[in-house]
């Protein structure tokens, strides 16, 4: 099957890779094509940037969590019925699993997914040198998969002949420049970007972008590009479901999952979320802000990550919804819990105003703000205990990311970096709970998320039978 496609890397990070690909999926959404897009790498926010200009939820995309066969399957089931996909290469194009391996990085899901990759050079400073940095690039490895460039902050003064000089002489395409621009700035906080929801004017903004890039890319030439990637080779996954028969759309949900989603909870995979459906659940969002309490005849309670340090005093004052949960999980609701999810559930949390506030009470310990991030990137989880999550010794993928610790990490998980010697325990796992800072990518291992529905629904069975 065709799937036109382009990754979008660059030399480093700040090189102006979500600038440019909020522009041109704008762009593209402008002359009226149906898009999908992608973000390399663990990050939750870039995809937020990318489902508001297209209107579609923006997806994940990660050869370490997934490997190569996976990889390319949720590629296929994501960008299905689309006319092009834009994927968004992180940190720099060949940087990847502990900043010594290409694996996971820009260039390795570039490989995996036989997609072409245009180059994003930030030309600020420099001006021939550009060719040195580009000829670098090329040649680093055998099959680079770099097939184009664009020239950021570069001036229309010089381009022109910047461009001819690199076409003259390395074997690479120019798809124009992006000139210095002011009107789109993005504010960042101690996990990245804002959310966009927080950047005031950002339609009008991304649409300026759009027309900026019409008028300086060259757009066809990119479509073009997006059109010789070949179609993705993968086997279809066997996935585990509560689901009677194949025709699982026609089936009732076999159980509930409250999902916490407001403004202080809303890192999530829409893979994972995805993939519990799949699997039997049915989804129900609530707000740990603003409602009183969990959605009536909810199963299970999913917990993610997001910001609940900048609504510590919110939070604490929303009682009902505190007691609501702690009721819940002292009955043995099934709970998944990460990173920004967990923290909500101490007995304690420092806010960002650096007041500490009383939460769910679920775990007994406080969270409190560091003043670096902690235990930052890619782990592998292997179960110390058997738990809800996992059996002793089986293993499931994920990232740490957070400024902030806890008195009462867990120890039900032991995780290691890849190719690094570092290691620490983690999680409260029990038979009905995994909370812990780690988040988990559950294509890693699909026994964790169906663990998780399993328990669900004996409680859910269990709760008939009261």
């Amino acid at each position: 099957m065709n799937m036109p496609r382009i990754l979008l890397g660059a030399a480093a990070s700040g090189s102006g890779k979500t600038m440019i690909t909020c522009g041109i999926l704008q762009a593209l959404v402008n002359r009226g094509l149906k898009v999908s897009s992608f973000k390399c790498g663990p990050d939750y926010i870039d995809p937020m940037f990318h489902t508001k200009v297209i209107g579609t939820r923006s997806r994940n995309l990660d050869t370490f969590f997934t490997g190569e066969n996976l990889t390319n399957y949720l590629l296929a089931k994501n960008a299905a019925g689309t006319d092009i996909s834009v994927m968004e290469g992180v940190m720099g194009y060949y940087d990847g699993l502990g900043g010594i391996s290409t694996e996971a990085s820009a260039y390795d899901l570039a490989r995996v997914t036989r997609t072409p990759a245009v180059l994003i050079v930030n030309t600020k400073g420099m001006s021939l040198s550009v060719l040195a940095q580009i000829k670098g690039f090329l040649e680093y490895r055998e099959n680079s998969q770099i097939q184009g460039v664009i020239l950021n902050q570069m001036s229309p003064m010089i381009y022109q002949e910047v461009r001819q000089l690199i076409e003259e002489q390395l074997p690479v395409k120019v798809y124009g420049y992006v000139p210095v621009i002011r009107d789109f700035v993005l504010e960042s906080r101690h996990l990245g970007l804002v959310m966009p929801e927080e950047v005031e004017g950002l339609s009008r903004k991304v649409k300026g972008l759009a027309a900026v890039m019409e008028e300086s890319l060259d757009m066809d030439g990119l479509i073009r590009l997006a059109q010789t990637a070949p179609g993705p080779v993968y086997e279809k996954p066997e996935i585990p479901s509560m689901f009677d028969t194949a025709q699982d759309s026609c089936q009732k949900p076999a159980v509930t999952i409250a999902v916490a989603r407001d403004s202080a909870f809303c890192f999530y995979y829409q893979d994972n979320l995805d993939l519990l459906a799949k699997m039997g659940a049915e989804l129900v969002e609530f707000s740990p802000i603003k409602d009183s309490h969990l959605p009536e005849h909810a199963d299970g309670l999913l917990l993610g990550g997001g910001y609940p340090e900048l609504f510590a005093k919110e939070l604490s004052e929303n009682t009902s919804m505190l007691e609501s949960i702690r009721q819940a999980v002292g009955r043995g609701m099934p709970l998944m819990a990460e990173c920004g999810g967990f923290m909500y559930l101490h007995n304690r949390m420092e806010g960002m105003d650096g007041v500490s506030y009383s939460l769910a009470g679920v775990i007994d310990g406080e969270a409190y703000r560091t003043e670096k991030l902690g235990r930052f990137g890619y782990i592998e989880l292997t179960a110390n205990e058997d738990q809800m999550a996992a059996a002793a010794g089986e293993t499931v993928r994920g990232h740490e990311f957070h400024y902030f610790d806890s008195t009462s990490c867990g120890g039900s998980f032991l995780a290691r970096k890849p190719l690094r010697k570092r290691s620490w325990n983690c999680i409260h796992g029990t038979d009905t709970m995994a909370a812990g800072f780690p988040h988990l990518h559950y294509y890693s291992n699909m026994k964790v998320p169906f663990g998780f529905i399993c328990r669900c629904e004996e409680y859910r069975n269990i709760k008939g039978n009261m």
